[in-house]
């Protein structure tokens, strides 16, 4: 089961490069964020000629977020995080898809730091450590995926120095990302990947992406049911080289089978 996360930062201006990428990749489940659209806008029809199911959490110009699926029904079990009633940011959506819970998320920049925009982050991601303490010890597998915002290390952003005031590398957000992965999910990337640059997001400006100027922003996490399952992990670098594409790129994972359990990658 291949299950990947993609920022498409506008899903009706990006919509071909969308497109192109699901033919090309055939990920079973994706989950998006930056839609930018309210719910009445998504393209549902042309996801669905495409073989895929779908779910979201649309708002108009900014947010928004969804699953799609081709490897059976999206049986939804969440959206928006608990903890905060008057919150109307749509930034998470969660769902059951073919023996997996799928938690799609969109986590906020929070800039300018400091100031109210990064005290919201800091209070979104402790609304998502106690949401997601309660989904690790599930016995079934849990992917949570999704564009976090945060750099969790030095070898997360190519030019630490230049990044230490930004709210996407600020000490406190660090340590919150830290804090969960800390209740025992995989990273998998990482995981897969240790001591290797790599990276999901690059500027539009300044030849980023030719230079490799990056960040990894976007990340994969899995309970222990998951993580016994993967057995492969990667960034899909080639959208992010075509015309008039988003400023991340793909992040996928494959899981075995239930029942086969992880060999050597």
């Amino acid at each position: 089961m291949k299950i990947a996360t993609y920022n498409v930062n506008g899903i009706n201006g990006r919509l071909a490069v969308l497109l192109r990428w699901l033919e090309l990749a055939e990920p079973d489940v994706v989950c998006l964020q930056e839609l930018k659209a309210p719910n009445e806008s998504f393209p549902e029809a042309a996801i669905r000629d495409l073989g895929y199911d779908a779910i979201w959490h649309g708002q108009k110009s900014w947010n928004g977020v969804a699953i799609l699926s081709r490897v059976g029904e999206i049986q939804e079990t969440r959206r928006g995080l608990p903890g905060r009633a008057d919150d109307d940011q749509s930034r998470y959506i969660e769902a059951a898809v073919n023996g997996v819970l799928i938690a799609g998320l969109y986590l906020p920049n929070g800039n300018p730091r400091p100031g109210p925009k990064f005290d919201y982050k800091l209070r979104w991601f402790d609304r998502l450590h106690d949401h997601l303490a309660g989904l690790f010890d599930l016995d079934a597998p849990v992917v949570v995926a999704g564009d976090f915002n945060v750099m969790p290390t030095d070898l997360d952003v190519y030019a630490p120095e230049r990044w230490r005031d930004d709210a996407l590398f600020a000490a406190e957000v660090r340590q919150a990302y830290a804090e969960l992965v800390a209740q025992g999910w995989t990273d998998a990337l990482r995981h897969l990947h240790p001591g290797e640059q790599i990276y999901t997001f690059w500027k539009y400006w300044r030849q980023s992406f030719e230079r490799d100027a990056g960040l990894r922003i976007d990340h994969i996490l899995l309970n222990r049911p998951a993580a016994t399952r993967l057995v492969a992990a990667d960034v899909d670098r080639r959208p992010r080289g075509w015309e008039k594409t988003s400023d991340h790129a793909p992040v996928w994972v494959e899981l075995a089978d239930k029942g086969k359990r992880r060999g050597k990658t």
